[in-house]
């Protein structure tokens, strides 16, 4: 919708008995479809991994193609795991995986007031008080291959986009001397007018 215009409430609410009954497998390509604005596609991303022998699922939707460059963009992201962890574990872990994947993509350089990335633990699977460090790394392996599968489908969806440009910097310092350049690169007038063109155009 219109950024600054209040959403109404009273019909939303309304809905959510209705949307809550009529819940199942099908409508996770019903809710991608219905958080999209300007997107052209639903984006969808899921994994299943074995955790102490038992099969743990994650999936999530996203959308997002304009004013693209989180921290703060207008990108919406809802992923969920049927495994059951510590609060703060799964915070941890979502702050790892949106550093590697949402936080590392620009479309425009343009922000926004209204970013949201949510990870839920049902515990449907299985709950677990803490993970040992084996499965804590598995775990967040599967978790950021899902995250940068919805961020890469963020860029390749991106509003007038016709390339989809990975920029890898090496040696630097510390990790946020790499972003910088990073960014400084796919930021650039002159580098996006290059690659539309099909032109390096060094000079």
């Amino acid at each position: 919708g219109v950024i600054g215009e209040p959403l109404p409430v009273e019909p939303i609410l309304l809905g959510i008995p209705d949307a809550f009954s009529g819940l199942d497998e099908r409508n996770w390509f019903d809710a991608a479809t219905g958080i999209m604005t300007t997107d052209t596609q639903p984006k969808l991303a899921s994994k299943a991994i074995k955790i102490s022998g038992r099969e743990v699922a994650i999936g999530g939707i996203a959308k997002g193609a304009g004013m693209i460059k989180p921290n703060m963009a207008t990108m919406l992201a809802f992923v969920f795991t049927d495994l059951g962890i510590d609060q703060s574990d799964l915070d941890g872990l979502l702050q790892q995986s949106v550093s590697q994947s949402f936080n590392r993509i620009t479309v425009d350089g343009d922000t926004s007031t209204n970013d949201a990335c949510m990870l839920v633990a049902t515990g449907q699977s299985h709950n677990y008080s803490s993970l040992e460090a084996a499965e804590r790394a598995t775990f967040q392996r599967a978790l950021t291959d899902v995250f940068r599968e919805l961020a890469m489908a963020i860029i390749k969806d991106a509003e007038g986009g016709t390339k989809f440009v990975t920029v890898r910097v090496e040696n630097g310092l510390d990790e946020q001397e790499c972003l910088a350049v990073a960014y400084t690169i796919a930021e650039s007038p002159l580098v996006k007018t290059a690659m539309y063109a099909a032109d390096p155009n060094w000079g």
